[in-house]
């Protein structure tokens, strides 16, 4: 098997950078709030070095930007990471608190070789404005040490790759003290040297865990890792060093992250209505908005559009320390309705979701009707109102054989005092209401007056001739 290894050097601090904030220095510092332990490039420039203590940083830079590691945050930030690794690889398997770990022996024929997969990778890292440096290994531990060592090549001769293992000092190679002093006693220095003793001598001189552990290595000892399984829904968040006070701060991560969920939907095939939106406050409640769309969706665009209607409606109570966006509800995707064989005619049914869903986020959820047909044969109670929805082909379908109706229907039936010039179809019988004591017993008939006018008129069997509505 061939494993590859991607270590992050600073994974919380890319995470922040994406953010899109406008900070020009940016550490990150551990929990007690003392050690710089991650620091951006522009940091490093102005002599902010991994290590340091905080009050010598911020000496040096005094616009310092400072984030406090959180180790929760860094393992849903690492599980992020391998989302999107899962479109590429199957077997991921989580190495906290910066790694990922890859079998990729089963992906050169698909990709091509090797190289086309280290080429994969490492377009994607860079669309992702990500530092990773990649390892490839016979074994997982080999793969690892390859990486963190930032020794990592693209080959996949098991030779080569116990030479670049071999030149490792002995705390490169993550003894532990202990054993490192065990081992320069022996006169051993580097991994290599290590790797020569005979395992019955090593086993007697040092112990049967770093015996096993060197073994695992070398590939001589199994060495079973337990495969990650992506969870079944979908969420991102975005952090910030400065809180953000308007709403228009908020786009740029947004657009990052929506565009990450477009990315999701095209490759489950699936859509989604339904979108969370948590706005983190320093004091106070979170803000929590449901986006809600008329139909399935999956454009990024639209749900930005969205959103910002939203936020025009609602603005923020108080600066955003974060943000997140989640997306538990997912929806078969609709086949594209109105297309020709080149999708170049334009999709109506998008286009419908498009204007119902904006209109929704500007006028509210409950603002916008539709007329739906009510289980009552009398014209006047055959209506009624309900939610906005797609009407369904089927429904359509079914519609197209009902007779003719007018749109316009008179808010009562009004006498008929003058005999038709024409008359076109009917009669249509209808007798019903028998049930709540207001029965009718009408034919109705499309016919056409001395003005003009097609008026949809009827006999009633008691009361004569009446106009219930009017033709375009």
């Amino acid at each position: 098997m061939l494993w590859l290894h991607l270590h992050f050097p600073h994974l919380l601090l890319d995470h922040i950078r994406r953010s899109g904030e406008n900070v020009a220095a940016l550490v990150i510092v551990e929990g007690s709030g003392q050690k710089v332990i991650q620091a951006c490039p522009t940091a490093r420039n102005l002599g902010v070095k991994i290590g340091m203590r905080l009050k010598t940083a911020i000496s040096l830079v005094p616009e310092l930007g400072i984030v406090r590691a959180d180790p929760p945050q860094e393992a849903r930030i690492l599980e992020d990471q391998a989302r999107w690794l899962y479109r590429y690889v199957a077997n991921i398997v989580l190495v906290p608190t910066n790694g990922l770990l890859a079998e990729i022996g089963s992906l050169q024929r698909m990709y091509g070789g090797l190289p086309a997969v280290w080429r994969t990778i490492e377009e994607v890292l860079h669309e992702r404005q990500l530092t990773a440096w990649i390892g490839i290994g016979h074994t997982p531990l080999a793969a690892g040490l390859v990486a963190r060592n930032g020794l990592g090549e693209c080959s996949s001769d098991t030779g080569r790759i116990l030479q670049i293992l071999g030149t490792m000092p002995l705390l490169a190679a993550e003894f532990d003290g202990r054993t490192c002093t065990r081992l320069q006693r022996l006169g051993l220095n580097t991994l290599g040297e290590v790797f020569n003793l005979p395992p019955a001598e090593m086993a007697r001189r040092l112990s049967p865990e770093t015996l096993a552990y060197i073994q695992k290595i070398q590939g001589a000892r199994p060495d079973p890792q337990a495969p990650w399984q992506p969870p079944h829904y979908f969420r991102q968040q975005a952090d910030f060093v400065q809180d953000i006070e308007q709403s228009q701060g908020l786009m740029f991560p947004l657009r990052r992250i929506l565009t990450e969920l477009e990315k999701d939907l095209c490759w489950r095939q699936q859509d989604t209505d339904c979108l969370l939106l948590v706005l983190q406050h320093r004091r106070g409640e979170p803000t929590r908005l449901r986006i809600r769309t008329s139909g399935p969706e999956h454009r990024a665009e639209a749900f930005l559009n969205l959103i910002s209607l939203r936020f025009e409606q609602q603005p923020l109570q108080a600066p955003v320390a974060s943000l997140r966006l989640t997306v538990k509800r997912f929806l078969g995707r609709e086949v594209p309705g109105g297309q020709d064989l080149l999708g170049e005619t334009q999709d109506l049914n998008e286009a419908w979701h498009t204007l119902i869903s904006r209109l929704q986020a500007r006028l509210g959820a409950t603002a916008l009707k539709q007329l739906a047909p009510n289980a009552d044969h009398r014209p006047e109670r055959a209506w009624r109102t309900s939610e906005v929805r797609r009407p369904s082909p089927a429904t359509i379908a079914a519609t197209d054989q009902l007779p003719r109706r007018p749109l316009w229907l008179l808010q009562g039936p009004q006498p008929l005092t003058e005999t038709p010039k024409a008359w076109f179809t009917g009669p249509e019988r209808i007798s019903g209401g028998w049930w709540d004591g207001q029965r009718v017993q009408r034919d109705y008939y499309i016919a056409q007056l001395n003005s003009g006018q097609l008026a949809w008129v009827f006999r009633d069997m008691r009361e004569g001739w009446f106009i219930h509505g009017w033709f375009g």
